[in-house]
């Protein structure tokens, strides 16, 4: 064989170099348990956060609407201050956009963004004063009658307090994500009373990752903090149904996929009128954004006049929609008054949710489907739209699916939320390039994806893409003897390491092309003619082996920036087999590619041959 090639690896790396792996399904290790011990923690931790938060919520509902000190959460419908509700959210708007100027402008939008900005772009690291205006922020916003749910930001700040405890721990970027991820899943957990679909909304939208070292920590963070809410709020669900009969006709499973398209559609419209909106907004070049929520607080106050139980977060008319009792009047308000409050509200850049306004939107559009698709009973239709609006606005189909089911226990609907809910997400996956969540990450200016997919480097092995035909150099090789069989500038071009073998074809050492012009120029000084090679080997090299992952190889090359390895066998022996470099990993990239974009047919349909002649 030619030999491969090899730089000295006397590099100080910047990194420790991975170990050898052995192979497995999953790469997690013993970390994990202490990991999930500070989720524990941390789940509960975030329970009484989101208690706190509501708590709060009711405070400044109270406060703004009845001018009295109690934290029960109430509906501000019930008001009598007139024409006076107009200036309300108004003043929480402007209090709001204080706060942000001020305080920390990662106060403002949806909550679960800025969750995943600190995720990806931070290390899992959030500032303390944000967990703090977080909070405080949306229940300002949503006490002085903002059309949001108390969730993203309860997300927000769980996953704040997890960061912020993580912090305190002597942990990887990886690790502080996870419990960042734990403190946000359990937040919502505590929240609705729905720990299954907590830990979806982590995998689906913040995890970026199907592994055991985080899913198993979010889940222990996120059942600990349900235990913690039947303690303090009670046990779920949050909006019980009766039952709904699993009698599914095929009329009313065509009903299911039409509802699904409908949902769809609505969630495209919402998120272009949040995002529209806000570019109206940029272009207001003479105002401070730190006024923006004040005056897309006044359409709240002016819908909240005309529809007043648009204002705040709806739970009441969640329940009223899911028991069947939805009025015409009802169904145009929320359809029509609460998306236009919560889509130019949103868009001003204020602080607040966006489950619970989807969920009512969902309600009333199935409240309105339920006029003329088969009858399944009290709220079915409300139901189903409520989760297709999830999963296609959020790009969260399985999600959508659980929440629904874990808010109203009616677990016979399975099968019709899970057709919705795909239909939903397939409209606006084709329809819309990001979400509702990503679109704000975007305009950013960072771009994220959310398929999940083996990675090819993880596929092949080493021996599936390393070169055989390579150049490896004798150990007990002149440097004359060399300068006599090997002209650099011919022999082995395009090879930048060269192995350094023994007569048992065992690798000794490597020399990059860089050693052997330098040992070129000391030649033709007259020096060094008569040593072998293998007195200038500095150290040992780095090595791969042909039966190891493609990806421990990269994360071996980026450890020690060498982009060159030998391939030896494993063992005492160390035998060269070949070489592979990181244009070698390209291959599996190439491989990757190739099956997404070549088609063929595999089976043809062929008649017998009486049948050919008859023809």
């Amino acid at each position: 064989m030619n030999q491969p090639d090899r730089t000295n690896h006397n590099h100080h790396s910047r990194h420790s170099i991975p170990a050898l792996e052995t192979l497995g399904d999953f790469t997690t290790t013993w970390r994990v348990v202490p990991i999930s011990g500070l989720a524990i923690v941390i789940g509960v931790v975030s329970a009484y956060v989101a208690v706190a938060l509501l708590r709060l919520i009711g405070f400044f509902t109270n406060l703004f609407f009845y001018g009295r000190i109690r934290t029960n959460l109430i509906s501000p419908a019930g008001h009598h201050l007139g024409y006076w509700v107009i200036l309300v959210p108004v003043i929480g708007g402007l209090i709001v956009g204080l706060m942000a100027r001020f305080g920390s402008e990662r106060i403002r939008g949806h909550g679960i963004p800025e969750a995943i900005e600190a995720i990806l772009l931070h290390g899992a690291k959030v500032e303390p004063k944000v967990a703090i205006l977080k909070p405080v922020s949306a229940a300002i916003a949503i006490g002085s009658g903002g059309p949001f749910g108390a969730e993203g930001p309860i997300i927000m700040t769980g996953g704040a307090f997890g960061s912020l405890i993580a912090q305190f721990f002597h942990l990887t970027s990886a690790e502080r994500k996870t419990l960042l991820v734990a403190g946000a899943a359990a937040g919502m957990s505590a929240t609705f009373a729905a720990p299954f679909a907590a830990v979806l909304l982590a995998v689906e939208l913040l995890l970026f990752e199907w592994k055991p070292r985080s899913f198993i920590p979010v889940v222990f963070a996120s059942i600990t903090a349900e235990a913690a809410r039947i303690q303090l709020l009670g046990p779920g669900p949050l909006f019980p149904v009766p039952m709904h009969s699993m009698d599914f006709s095929p009329t009313v499973l065509l009903g299911c996929v039409l509802a699904g398209l409908l949902a769809g559609g609505l969630s495209a419209a919402l998120t272009g009128l949040v995002y529209g909106v806000e570019d109206a907004f940029g272009h207001i070049k003479k105002i401070h954004w730190m006024w923006w929520p004040a005056m897309g607080a006044l359409v709240v106050g002016i819908g909240g006049l005309i529809y007043p139980r648009a204002l705040g977060v709806g739970y009441d008319v969640i329940g009223q929609l899911l028991q069947g009792d939805a009025t015409k009047q009802m169904i145009l308000g929320v359809l029509l008054v609460k998306s236009l409050m919560w889509g130019i509200s949103l868009g001003s850049g204020t602080s607040g949710g966006v489950l619970a306004p989807l969920l009512m939107m969902g309600g009333a559009l199935g409240a309105l489907e339920s006029l003329f698709l088969p009858n399944q009973g009290a709220g079915f239709w409300q139901l189903i739209s409520m989760g297709a609006i999830l999963g296609g606005t959020m790009r969260s189909p399985l999600t959508g699916v659980i929440f629904s089911l874990e808010l109203t226990n009616d677990y016979h609907s399975l099968l019709p939320l899970l057709i919705a809910c795909v239909c939903a997400h397939a409209c606006t996956v084709l329809t819309l390039k990001r979400s509702i969540l990503t679109e704000k990450i975007s305009r950013r200016g960072h771009h994220l994806t959310r398929e999940y997919a083996v990675d090819p480097l993880e596929a092949l092995a080493v021996e599936d893409v390393m070169r055989t035909n390579i150049t490896a150099l004798p150990a007990e090789t002149t440097m004359s003897e060399l300068e006599r069989a090997l002209n650099l500038n011919q022999a082995g071009r395009g090879q930048r390491l060269y192995p350094v073998i023994d007569t048992a074809n065992q690798v000794l050492g490597v020399v990059t092309r860089g050693d052997l012009q330098e040992f070129r120029r000391e030649l033709g000084n007259g020096r060094g003619e008569n040593v072998p090679l293998s007195d200038i080997l500095k150290s040992e090299p780095l090595v791969a082996h042909p039966d190891e992952r493609l990806r421990v190889v990269v994360n071996r090359m980026a450890a020690s920036s060498v982009t060159r390895f030998p391939v030896v066998e494993r063992g005492p022996e160390n035998r060269l087999l070949g070489m592979i470099s990181l244009q070698d990993l390209l291959k599996a990239r190439e491989l990757s590619l190739d099956q997404e974009l070549t088609r063929e047919r595999v089976l043809r349909l062929r008649l017998p041959p009486t049948l050919r002649k008859s023809r």
